[in-house]
C-alpha cells in the first residue's frame, strides 16, 4: 500500500497558463528531491484548478520529503515565488491504495504532463 497525496490547487483568474510553465519548469526540482509525481495537470472541469498527486511510503515518509523539500534553498530561490502567486487556495486529501492503484493513476493520468495543455 501507498499513501497518495492528492493536491488540488485553484488558481487566480487569469494565471493558469503562468502556473503550468512555472510548474513545469518546477517538476524536475520536484522528483529530484526523491518524491514519487504520479500524476499533474490541469482540472477536466476547470481552468483555473489543477492537481498534483505523489504517492509515499507512509505519512512519516510523506512528512519528511515535504520538509526537506519545502525549507531547501532549491525550492525557495527558485520555483515557489512564481508558483505562489499564482495559487489563490489548495486542499490535500490523503488516502491509500494499493501499488497496482497507483501505477494505473499514473498510466492515465500522464505525469509528464502532456494533460496540462
Amino acid at each position: 500500500m501507498r499513501l497518495v497525496e492528492i493536491r488540488t490547487y485553484r488558481l487566480k483568474p487569469g494565471t493558469a497558463d503562468r502556473f503550468l510553465t512555472a510548474f513545469r519548469e518546477a517538476l524536475p526540482l520536484v522528483r529530484e528531491s526523491g518524491m514519487d509525481v504520479v500524476a499533474f495537470g490541469r482540472s477536466d472541469h476547470e481552468q483555473e484548478s489543477f492537481h498534483l498527486v505523489r504517492a509515499y511510503r507512509d505519512r512519516a515518509h510523506l512528512e519528511a520529503q515535504q520538509e526537506a523539500f519545502y525549507t531547501s534553498d532549491a525550492w525557495r530561490r527558485g520555483p515557489r515565488e512564481p508558483l505562489v502567486a499564482c495559487i489563490d487556495d489548495y486542499l490535500n486529501t490523503l488516502l491509500w491504495l494499493s501499488e497496482q492503484g497507483v501505477e494505473d493513476l499514473r498510466r492515465s493520468n500522464d505525469p509528464g504532463g502532456s494533460r496540462g495543455d
